[in-house]
């Protein structure tokens, strides 16, 4: 038996209300500060900051694979967050480029000499003190380490006892995940015959000790010498995603290349607040011209499809900050055109509604035969979209291009909200006001006629 009309509306109004709450500006109704974590997430275009392009050149000799730059690209996500950036986008682009984008920074240049400074590996001593993971420490190089030091504004002050450095990241040749003779998965590395006589000589003296691996001052391991290490040893005791995130970590400091910015982009705060400013007006005013043509060419239909187009956007809005969703001008596009898209459901479940009446139906059983034929070309044409968005998404992924994904992001969630709303939010409107049998008069469903067999029967 089929949920009564009046069901689906309460569903239907909870659901417009919550999303409602949720859309509108935070600090408004935040009960208890229930809201504080849902805003909207500007992105560069809109709030202002930097973007760049920086580029691996290592030396003559030296090759950059997939894993260094993965690994480099962690250790740049790690001093961006130590910037205090909110919502950065750090990726990988192409076979030797990383893509950063940095909203709201106030100082651009020193932004970029902290991303290109090469990542500093240690391994350290940790003698009887030993460090947590994640924690911040001092390290003194020893005197056969010649690595490139991190620059001085990666990590803030650090307080606390000093380690001593075994081996430094010019020291370690590779670094990879690989599974012991009983199957447990480790983190391989290499040394070079230096590192490997400094490493051997200090394990071969601290079985059953501990030693820490450190990138830019951060511990980012602590591992118990189970033996003496010479040129490869293991890594033990990691999960198989803890493995792999170690390997590139280890290859990211081993990496002893520069980063040069191949581009640079900085976006001011006032032109990010015109661009909003611009959006908003577009918005309003494309909303304004499908309302209104609605309702001329459709009537009563058109005036319920303003309403649930209203719910849509409330609903759209609350997704973008629940998921949550990077705003830019190019995801605003993206959900500006899901109202077209949305409207565009509508126009079909409409106009299947006039031909059903054309034909004689009763208004009651042409509002149904609308949206049941209406629904497969609805259905076939956004799943296409939602297909299409989702390649989008992938290769604005692989190429770094955050423009591509918002839009690909903001249109696919836009267009699956749309289905929800022009056939579940339209169609129980309609029934409603057939139950109350308030299509008295046909004109009111946009349809010149005057046959009598156009009345509310069935």
């Amino acid at each position: 038996m089929r949920i009564k009309t009046w069901h689906n509306l309460v569903l239907i109004g909870i659901i417009a209300l919550l999303a409602g709450w949720i859309a509108l500006p935070s600090d408004f109704l935040n009960f208890n500060g229930w809201k504080d974590d849902f805003y909207v997430r500007e992105g560069l275009d809109l709030q202002g900051g930097l973007q760049v392009v920086l580029e691996a050149r290592p030396p003559e000799g030296q090759e950059v694979n997939s894993d260094a730059l993965e690994g480099t690209r962690d250790t740049i996500e790690r001093r961006v967050n130590s910037l205090g950036v909110s919502e950065p986008v750090v990726q990988t682009r192409g076979d030797n480029q990383i893509l950063v984008e940095l909203p709201g920074i106030d100082d651009p240049e020193a932004a970029i000499e902290v991303m290109r400074a090469t990542a500093l590996l240690e391994i350290i001593d940790v003698g009887t003190n030993p460090p947590f993971v994640g924690q911040y420490v001092n390290t003194t190089l020893g005197p056969a380490t010649d690595a490139v030091t991190a620059d001085s504004e990666v990590q803030p002050d650090i307080s606390g006892p000093t380690y001593t450095t075994i081996v430094s990241g010019a020291d370690l040749a590779d670094a990879y995940p690989t599974q012991t003779s009983f199957g447990t998965v480790v983190v391989g590395f290499e040394m070079n015959s230096e590192g490997a006589d400094k490493l051997f000589e200090f394990t071969s003296t601290h079985i059953g000790q501990q030693m820490a691996i450190v990138v830019d001052k951060q511990v980012i391991n602590v591992a118990t010498i189970q033996d003496a290490i010479g040129r490869s040893g293991q890594i033990t005791g990691l999960n198989r995603q803890q493995v792999e995130d170690l390997a590139l970590q280890l290859k990211s400091g081993a990496l002893a290349m520069p980063l040069e910015v191949a581009q640079s982009r900085t976006v001011g705060p006032t032109l990010g607040q015109d661009s909003i400013d611009k959006s908003i007006t577009a918005g309003l005013v494309g909303l304004g011209l499908v309302a209104v043509m609605m309702i001329l060419y459709y009537r009563i239909p058109g005036v319920l499809s303003v309403f649930a187009l209203i719910i849509y956007t409330a609903i759209v809005f609350a997704l973008f900050k629940l998921i949550p969703v990077t705003l830019t001008l190019a995801g605003i596009a993206g959900f500006i055109l899901s109202i077209g898209m949305a409207v565009d459901a509508n126009v079909l479940i409409f106009s299947r509604l006039k031909e059903e009446l054309r034909r004689g139906r009763s208004v009651r059983v042409a509002v149904e035969a609308g949206f049941d034929h209406a629904w497969p070309s609805i259905r076939d044409s956004n799943i296409s979209t939602m297909i299409t968005c989702a390649i989008l998404y992938w290769f604005g992924q692989f190429v770094g291009a955050s423009v591509i994904q918002g839009f690909a992001l903001t249109l696919f969630i836009g267009v699956a909200a749309s289905m929800f709303t022009a056939v579940v939010v339209t169609r129980n409107f309609m029934r409603f006001l057939l139950d109350r049998r308030w299509f008295v008069n046909h004109w009111w469903l946009g349809v010149e006629s005057t046959r009598p067999e156009y009345g509310v029967a069935d």
